[in-house]
């Protein structure tokens, strides 16, 4: 019964260091591929065609990386295509850009579930972020591409 309870344990730390070891990055380039494993030889699965496209990290070997995007595609990326410029994805509706990072401060405006946002700090719950024309503060909770 103890050797159960000391590998149920075991099995449960493990999964819990493997998911501390996932952080993002971002896409490098305009065109990037995603293959299928982890060398040139394998095929190509899709094209990324935005620069700084946020990617969650998810398991290396060798110079690749195995990535997931917002959308749930997986496979593999050579890490000269890769990028620590931070980046986000607006994943909930009704989204406010605020001009500092309170909700009670001024709306500036919307921003739409799906939109490429580049970040340029973090504080607490709130980022701090450049869309386009407007730079100001959303909160964390609304982004995907952030830990």
């Amino acid at each position: 019964m103890l050797k159960k309870l000391i590998f149920i344990i075991l099995f449960f730390f493990s999964f819990q260091s493997i998911n501390a070891e996932e952080y993002f990055l971002t896409l490098r380039n305009e065109k990037v591929n995603l293959r299928q494993g982890p060398s040139f030889d394998y095929p190509i699965k899709l094209f990324y065609k935005k620069r700084y496209l946020p990617v969650l990290i998810q398991d290396k070997y060798e110079n690749f990386r195995k990535i997931r995007d917002h959308e749930n595609n997986s496979g593999w990326i050579h890490i000269s295509q890769l990028s620590k410029k931070k980046a986000a994805i607006v994943i909930d509706q009704q989204t406010y850009i605020y001009s500092g990072n309170t909700i009670y401060s001024k709306p500036l405006a919307i921003a739409e579930v799906g939109k490429h946002l580049l970040i340029k700090k973090c504080k607490d719950q709130w980022c701090k972020i450049k869309l386009s024309n407007f730079k100001g503060w959303i909160k964390k909770d609304s982004l995907w591409g952030l830990l």
